[in-house]
């Protein structure tokens, strides 16, 4: 459940679960807290998404993984096969 804090104004729990939706499908999970700051006919939203893990991406044989397991065959070998540059 998200916590809402509303400042200057108030909102009915409608508009609060409209507001919430609309995060949830822009950030793709649901907040844990918003807080929904009112300056007249404006809305500033600021959300708090909690701790989100964070998955490496690579560019490998012209494609963005972040794992290999979905390579097929051919692709894999491709991979294997790639010169390795050092630093």
């Amino acid at each position: 459940m998200t916590e809402v804090k509303v400042i200057n104004g108030s909102i009915t729990p409608e508009e609060e679960k409209a507001y919430v939706q609309w995060a949830t499908e822009k950030y793709g999970v649901e907040p844990v807290s918003m807080e929904i700051e009112f300056d007249g006919e404006f809305a500033d939203v600021r959300t708090n998404l909690g701790h989100r893990s964070f998955e490496r991406i690579r560019r490998i044989t012209g494609y963005l993984v972040g794992t290999l397991d979905r390579f097929n065959d051919a692709k894999a070998a491709e991979e294997r096969q790639r010169v390795k540059h050092g630093i």
